[in-house]
């Protein structure tokens, strides 16, 4: 994910700083553009640890999109209860696939490229909050979406429990650095559904 590519997300997720800005800040900050505030934030992520998000394409179209950073780039991690992150974990913070694409595998794809990108740098695991209430249009993916591809709880709470992959798990899935750019046909052939309410 680069700055360019943010035009690519869903309007609502350009301009969602749920994860970017704590509360308070984003209480003082109501007046402003909020994708202005994304934009800053994913630039400033960039320059201090490097890549924070992928997003997969399929014909020129984002199908869906992950983004994820260390927690004390994320304000309101420490916001959860199941919180914080472990110290040696990068964030999840969104998964997202768009409506036309869900139950085809691309969350899963996404956390995969998300996985090797993180193990490559040398970064143990990847923990995210999940959540229990499937709420519509939430900033938190389902915890059953996770635990499909993988994540187990390591802090149980009954809305928002915290949860953890192993990243050394990650050596038989493939390459999937950098944005996924897969076309219908090689996305059809390669994948099964991941279950019903998952990405």
């Amino acid at each position: 994910m680069t700055l360019n590519s943010l035009r690519d997300l869903p309007k609502r997720c350009r301009g969602c700083v749920f994860w970017e800005l704590s509360p308070e800040c984003g209480a003082a900050l109501a007046d402003q553009d909020p994708s202005l505030d994304k934009e800053a934030w994913v630039s400033s992520t960039l320059l201090q640890w490097g890549g924070c998000g992928q997003i997969a394409y399929v014909d020129n179209i984002a199908a869906g999109f992950v983004t994820y950073a260390p927690s004390y780039l994320v304000p309101r991690a420490n916001q959860f209860p199941s919180g914080p992150a472990s110290a040696d974990a990068a964030l999840l913070m969104t998964a997202h696939v768009a409506p036309a694409f869900t139950g085809l595998g691309i969350g899963r794809l996404l956390v995969q490229a998300a996985a090797t990108d993180l193990s490559r740098r040398g970064i143990r695991a990847l923990e995210t909050f999940g959540d229990n209430r499937n709420e519509a249009h939430a900033c938190v993916a389902p915890t059953d979406f996770f635990q499909a591809v993988g994540f187990t709880t390591v802090a149980a709470d009954p809305h928002y429990p915290r949860l953890r992959l192993d990243l050394s798990a990650v050596g038989g899935w493939h390459e999937a650095a950098g944005a996924i750019d897969i076309t219908i046909e090689r996305w059809l052939a390669s994948i099964s559904p991941v279950g019903a309410g998952s990405f």
